[in-house]
């Protein structure tokens, strides 16, 4: 099977929160190397129709951040779709990383703008800590689903 270079892991670091956002860019780039070299078609395919196609991972993992740092910690009006798992032909996979890649710089920033103790502004009683640790796990599961279904696609693992 063809296999991707490792991927090594971020670099310790005493910062909480720039550790935090280093684990995050990481599992987002394990995701993009998922599709780099992918055509609109590959990356739209399920494997008999389960899982979910690699497009949908990279624009669903966008709308979860926007949706936790600017809905849940800044209070701005959010919403979720069931349709952000399979993106229409309007968005294509230059797009859709071009976009995950400027929400992760806005997401870098609101991080560094705040700090881990402060409060959702949605009431929830979680803070930016929690919050970071969320996106984390959800991008790590994703990142699983993404290794699923790109092997599944063309055999390529890594």
């Amino acid at each position: 099977m063809p296999e991707l270079p490792e991927l090594s892991p971020p670099a310790p670091n005493a910062d909480e929160a720039e550790l935090l956002l280093a684990w995050l860019d990481h599992l987002r780039e394990s995701i993009l190397r998922k599709v780099a070299d992918l055509d609109e078609e590959q990356a739209r395919w399920r494997p008999d129709g389960a899982l979910i196609p690699l497009l949908g991972i990279v624009h669903h993992l966008t709308q979860v951040e926007w949706r936790w740092i600017d809905g849940a910690m800044r209070g701005e009006q959010v919403h979720r779709s069931e349709a952000e798992f399979a993106p229409g032909p309007e968005l294509t996979v230059a797009e859709a990383v071009l976009r995950y890649r400027e929400r992760a710089l806005a997401t870098g920033a609101a991080v560094r703008a705040m700090t881990l103790t402060q409060p959702c502004a949605d009431g929830s009683g979680r803070d930016l800590r929690w919050v970071l640790l969320h996106l984390v796990e959800e991008t790590a599961r994703h990142a699983g689903h993404a290794d699923a279904t790109r092997e599944l696609l063309d055999g390529v693992t890594g």
